[in-house]
């Protein structure tokens, strides 16, 4: 297994100032996206968050509430949109989009339009969602979470390689229409998810599977990262797949905001490159800043750190 002492670049992305304090500093997002892609920044990304509830069914995390955080967000659809127009060169990516909450012709068309202003740089990150409150909220029954995305991904399959495009399934019909415009290139599919029916989503339909750590709460990459994927490859395997050609894009959370948060997260992508496969990484700054320019030095500390 290579590693970065043996020569191997890293990929880092960072997450687009979304939620919490710095939403409300929206008009400076593109000046972000522009800065974080010159300091080096290989990804950027937009989390899906519709909600906050007062009183959450189901909590974040295994907690019993939502992160203040979660009460101000932005739309990942607009911010992805300003990023992919002011930068040239980083990966623009969902992390993660609650799939079933959409249209699969509406979404068809958001992503498409995304990798057309991105010039081909866009990456999908779906997954089924897990709060009840925001399902209630968009209408869509949460026990058909996982057959809705199922559809969604068949519906995104034909959009994208075939015209006329037409569906018809258990909960979405789409009669005979003509679809010319396509993405640049067929954007990968990154699925979410630990769940067995979710690792095996990634092993039969995606490009990639998007693990999470969340230092200091969770931070075992064998339990994390390298067991699951190994899961994930037999299934891959079985299935008549080569299980080489599924990538991994692993999500860092660091959720206590801390002083020494660039050398921890800094030290975390190094231990990552030395001891799993994963080659390109996402760092969530969103408990660490409440302005825009305090989000970019810790995007630089951290890619300096680094590289």
């Amino acid at each position: 297994m290579t590693s970065l002492r043996e020569g191997t670049r890293m990929q880092v992305g960072f997450t687009l100032p979304q939620a919490g304090a710095v939403a409300w500093q929206a008009p400076q997002i593109a000046r972000y996206a522009g800065t974080a892609e010159q300091l080096g920044a290989d990804s950027l990304w937009v989390i899906d968050r519709l909600l906050a509830p007062v009183q959450p069914e189901v909590g974040y995390n295994g907690s019993d509430t939502f992160p203040v955080q979660f009460q101000s967000v932005l739309d990942p659809f607009a911010l992805l949109a300003v990023a992919a127009s002011a930068t040239e060169r980083a990966t623009i990516g969902t992390n993660i989009l609650n799939t079933p909450w959409y249209s699969p012709a509406l979404l068809a068309r958001m992503l498409t339009t995304l990798d057309q202003l991105s010039g081909g740089r866009l990456i999908p990150g779906l997954g089924v969602g897990w709060s009840p409150d925001e399902f209630r909220a968009v209408g869509v029954p949460m026990r058909e979470r996982g057959e809705r995305l199922d559809e969604i991904l068949d519906v995104l399959e034909r959009f994208w390689t075939a015209d006329p495009v037409e569906h018809h399934g258990k909960h979405w019909q789409i009669d005979a229409t003509h679809s010319a415009l396509k993405p640049v290139r067929k954007p990968p599919i990154y699925l979410a998810g630990f769940a067995p029916a979710a690792m095996r989503r990634v092993a039969t339909r995606a490009d990639g599977w998007l693990p999470a750590i969340a230092p200091p709460v969770l931070t075992d990459l064998d339990t994390a990262v390298n067991k699951p994927m190994a899961t994930i490859r037999q299934l891959a395997s079985e299935a008549g797949r080569d299980p080489g050609e599924l990538d991994m894009i692993l999500r860092i959370y660091p959720v206590v905001r801390s002083v020494t948060v660039v050398t921890d997260v800094a030290d975390t992508i190094k231990r990552v490159a030395e001891t799993t496969d994963v080659r390109h990484v996402l760092v969530d700054l969103l408990y660490q800043a409440d302005e825009i320019d305090q989000l970019l030095e810790l995007v630089s500390g951290v890619l300096t750190a680094v590289r």
